[in-house]
């Protein structure tokens, strides 16, 4: 399993729509844009890595109040056991209408040897 599936199952459990990258068609009132950010191997033994830590950032872009929905974005990422690395609100962008609000999270995947 990878962060990037975990995410997309969880955005489908809580009814949100998701893309990866940017947001493809017309978009909802409110919508997901799931970034990869870093892969890495941390932990090292005998010059081979044991976890693999992915970052992703998960953008959401509302019209009207995002503050319901990020509440319950983060309750979904704690009982899922995923690291939130950082939280902010990026801005309201005048030109579309949207509050775009980021939510960075990682999480480490033990290495099969």
């Amino acid at each position: 399993m990878s962060l990037l599936a975990e995410l997309n199952a969880l955005a489908e459990g809580i009814g949100i729509p998701v893309e990866t990258g940017v947001f493809t068609g017309t978009a909802p009132d409110e919508y997901l844009v799931l970034t990869p950010m870093a892969d890495s191997f941390t932990l090292f033994a005998d010059n081979k890595p044991q976890y693999d830590v992915q970052e992703i950032r998960i953008s959401l872009y509302a019209k009207g109040s995002y503050m319901e929905r990020k509440e319950q974005i983060v309750r979904a990422l704690l009982t899922a056991d995923i690291d939130i690395t950082d939280r902010r609100y990026i801005a309201h962008e005048d030109d579309t209408g949207y509050f775009h609000y980021a939510i960075d999270v990682a999480r480490s995947y033990e290495m099969e040897v």
